[in-house]
């Protein structure tokens, strides 16, 4: 079994990037259209692009921008 590595996922959503300046979204906040970033553990970068999907859907608008795996020092 490999081991829980630490990930950062860099997410936003596209509608409310695309929704008319002086408009709101039915139902994100207007921070949605800036980058967030998650922590998630996961044991390799495509499970934790998968974790997100699910709790950040892309058929919602959710886009991601950019997984940072864990960092090492020697």
């Amino acid at each position: 079994m490999s081991a829980l590595k630490s990930f950062e996922v860099a997410i936003y959503n596209r509608e409310v990037r695309l929704v008319a300046e002086g408009s709101r979204h039915r139902d994100l906040s207007d921070a949605w259209a800036d980058i967030h970033y998650i922590d998630v553990k996961a044991t390799s970068e495509e499970e934790a692009r998968a974790q997100i999907a699910r709790r950040y859907p892309p058929g919602q608008g959710y886009v991601i921008e950019d997984v940072i795996g864990e960092k090492f020092s020697d």
